[in-house]
């Protein structure tokens, strides 16, 4: 009996040390792997510095690479080897990617300079680069200067928006140089691992050519007419992401359709009064109407992570609380949206949920709180519905919309009717001008990345614009922010009014902005077609792109 117990003793010590040898190894193995993660998060994160040119050598058969470029808009992905920085990644995916952006350079025979997105696991499965599974490179359309969407990230970084890693790339093609392009890390997997610690879930709210209840508005008068003294407004800058142009326009009246067709929303710019393309259905506004998840299509059918029921009825949960302004720090991140909402207004990005358009933002959804990530600024500064200069310098800073009504932007104005946040959100756009502006400091940050850019851009094979008015963007984008900013500051203090109505009623306290010309920004970028050649809306016929393409991508992301 006794020889049972003391065998029966060693078994069971020795099957505790080879569980606790089990369990330690385990745990080695974990904090090893956590170990890697993190240094491949944290190299494809140096690879991203902003104050250097990225190295981007594409190589690829020539044939499949034409075939890609005369196929454009099917999105289709070709197989090729990427070298980032001289790290290379071999069998990579990369196609054009695009909306009206894609269907300018494709309406236009003389340039295949496409924005390019790459995949690095389209055919090696769980390939990244050093940790990044996706990236894209933006070919600088309408923008002149090459800046507003590198600067936009900058000031978004700089209040403490998780916003993407970004920096200029010069892209080579098969040993040829193809053009200065922006490289943005995109809002996938791998940011969720980097910014967000792998927690959360990401939508990319969206609905497309969906017009909304009230139409489109005033589709031809983008913008209202120029205030008397301003050297150029925008009425015929580029119609919006993916809309169809309606089958009765006449171009030729658009011009005058403008001046007396405009009606203004409560931001009081662009687009007249109305639903709007992605204004007001399936959820892109993140205005509530029920518990049903159909409801919300817009947000759920475009889901960058793998979503549940249980995901999807949070957001919800949120959206119910948001609307009814009850319950706000649970359904919202405050401090992450009021700092985001800072500095979008700031650099005036009405391609976006702030207008009519009501997109180009990611919904980052935690533990039932919701925020906004940042995405697509290329149009920033007043490249898009801006009406005239004066709109754009000064916007409203407690009413930042387009065509919408504050009501139709729960987001916003349901923190912003809380004044503990309305005075944050105050005090971060003071920060903003005060870090980011004052004393010089917008100059000086554009006059450094000019020097950073120059001979890029000189050098430049497939440029949009030529150097000289590559330097006539710039010098235009300086007066443009040092002058917003001065706007900013004066609604800040009182002395101009901080709501459009307000506005309306003291045009006298604006900043005079009749020495700034918006068409310098970019307006002609497109060499006559499609964005103002033959009239606003010529090639900008509906096009969704190779969906099984889109669809694939929004559902192959794990955590």
């Amino acid at each position: 009996m006794a020889g049972t117990v003391i065998a029966s003793m060693l078994l069971s010590a020795c099957s505790n040390e080879a569980e606790t040898t089990t369990t330690t190894q385990t745990a080695v193995n974990t904090e090893k792997q956590t170990s890697e993660s993190n240094a491949q998060t944290a190299s494809y994160a140096q690879n991203f510095n902003k104050d250097e040119v990225m190295s981007f050598s594409i190589d690829v058969d020539e044939d499949a690479w034409q075939e890609m470029l005369d196929t454009a808009a099917e999105e289709n992905y070709i197989k090729a080897n990427v070298t980032i920085n001289g790290t290379t990644i071999e069998n990579v995916g990369i196609r054009a990617k695009g909306n009206s952006s894609l269907r300018q350079v494709a309406g236009d025979d003389t340039t295949d300079r496409y924005s390019f997105k790459i995949k690095f696991d389209e055919y090696v499965k769980g390939q990244t680069w050093n940790g990044l599974d996706k990236m894209v490179v933006n070919n600088m359309i309408s923008d002149a200067s090459y800046m507003k969407e590198y600067l936009s990230y900058d000031i978004m970084s700089y209040i403490g928006v998780d916003a993407p890693l970004f920096a200029f790339a010069n892209i080579n093609v098969n040993g040829k140089t193809w053009g200065l392009y922006l490289a943005v890390e995109d809002i996938d997997s791998g940011y969720l691992d980097r910014a967000k610690n792998g927690e959360g879930e990401i939508y990319k709210p969206n609905n497309d050519g969906n017009m909304g209840a009230g139409g489109m508005g005033n589709p031809m008068g983008m913008g209202n007419p120029p205030a008397e003294g301003d050297a150029a407004g925008a009425g015929d800058r580029q119609p919006p992401e993916g809309m169809e142009p309606p089958s009765d326009t006449d171009n030729s009246t658009s011009n005058a359709n403008s001046q007396t067709a405009n009606t203004r929303g409560e931001g009081g710019r662009g687009f007249g009064r109305g639903g709007g393309m992605n204004g007001s259905t399936n959820g892109v506004s993140l205005v509530y109407t029920d518990d049903k998840v159909s409801s919300y299509s817009g947000i759920f059918d475009n889901a960058k992570t793998k979503t549940t029921e249980e995901d999807e009825k949070r957001v919800i949960e949120a959206l119910k609380n948001l609307n009814a302004g009850t319950n706000l720090e649970k359904a919202v991140d405050v401090d992450a949206v009021l700092k985001y909402f800072a500095a979008h207004t700031v650099v005036v990005n009405m391609d976006s949920y702030t207008s009519n358009m009501g997109h180009n933002y990611y919904l980052y959804e935690n533990n039932g709180q919701l925020s906004m990530l940042p995405w697509d600024y290329n149009m920033a500064f007043g490249g898009f519905m801006a009406g005239s200069a004066s709109d754009v310098v000064n916007l409203a800073i407690d009413t930042p919309l387009s065509g919408v009504t504050m009501e139709e932007r729960p987001i916003l104005s349901k923190l912003l009717e809380v004044p503990e946040y309305k005075a944050k959100y105050h005090e971060y756009l003071q920060e903003i001008v005060d870090g980011y502006f004052a004393d010089g400091k917008f100059e000086q940050t554009v006059q450094t990345l000019d020097k950073l850019i120059t001979d890029y851009v000189k050098n430049d094979p497939t440029a949009f614009v030529t150097y000289d008015k590559y330097k006539a963007a710039v010098a235009e984008l300086t007066k443009l922010g040092t002058l917003r900013a001065e706007s900013i500051q004066g609604q800040l203090d009182g002395t101009i009014p901080a709501t459009t109505e307000e506005q309306k009623s003291s045009p006298n306290t604006l900043i005079d902005s009749s020495s700034i010309d918006l068409t310098k920004l970019g307006d002609d970028l497109n060499k006559g077609k499609g964005m103002n050649g033959g009239g606003p809306w010529q090639g900008f016929e509906r096009n969704s792109g190779n969906q099984e393409t889109k669809k694939a991508e929004q559902s192959d992301t794990t955590k």
